[in-house]
């Protein structure tokens, strides 16, 4: 679990670290904390923006020059706890840390009820129960999962749908230039040879 540390150009200190890292045949842990600090860096400038103007920015004034995210794996298996499916977390500035688990309750609301987790905050508070988060909402960008917190609760929608979109177009950049540099091959895998056993015991049971 390789940690990014970085500095925004206004002096906000951004974190990054992820738990798995399913893309490891295009970018080694340390390339992808560099990708996810990127997107991070990306996102403190707006908070900045956003927390520190004397005008009246588009979706209001951020109460607060810090915020956290939390970022599913979107090739996780549906089995897998919530625990096991997070693929990172970023924090923005020094007061980040405590927003985290809302940021992750939000995601793994998401991840159970399908949908954004406001949906079930405002409309649907049957698909909650205890120790559930009553605020916010929550993304899914072509299959990503973000949730973000410590802004109004449009304020972090809004920027976690800017992060998961970010960290898409990274990942995919780099998926085309592992393409472009290996050239045709069957297996997303360095060796171009299957990288999980679980393919070959699926259709074991023919040649018993």
């Amino acid at each position: 679990m390789t940690v990014a540390e970085g500095v925004s150009a206004h002096g906000l200190v951004v974190r990054a670290r992820h738990r798995r890292n399913p893309y490891d045949y295009a970018l080694d842990d340390t390339a992808f904390a560099e990708l996810l600090l990127a997107a991070g860096l990306r996102r403190a400038e707006s908070v900045w923006r956003n927390h520190s103007t004397t005008g009246t920015p588009p979706r209001g004034v951020y109460p607060r020059a810090s915020m956290a995210f939390v970022i599913l794996d979107p090739t996780a298996r549906k089995w897998e706890t919530d625990a096991d499916v997070v693929l990172a977390a970023i924090t923005v500035g020094d007061d980040a840390l405590r927003f985290l688990p809302n940021a992750a309750a939000k995601a793994a609301g998401h991840r159970h009820t399908g949908r954004d987790h406001g949906d079930a905050v405002l409309v649907d508070p049957h698909l909650l129960g205890s120790g559930s988060f009553r605020y916010g909402h929550s993304t899914q960008v072509r299959g990503l999962i973000t949730a973000a917190s410590s802004q109004s609760t449009d304020q972090d929608l809004y920027e976690a749908g800017l992060l998961a979109t970010d960290l898409i177009e990274a990942i995919t950049a780099a998926h085309r230039t592992w393409e472009d540099t290996l050239g045709a091959v069957n297996w997303l895998s360095p060796d171009g040879e299957p990288a999980h056993h679980r393919y070959h015991d699926m259709v074991a049971f023919f040649s018993e």
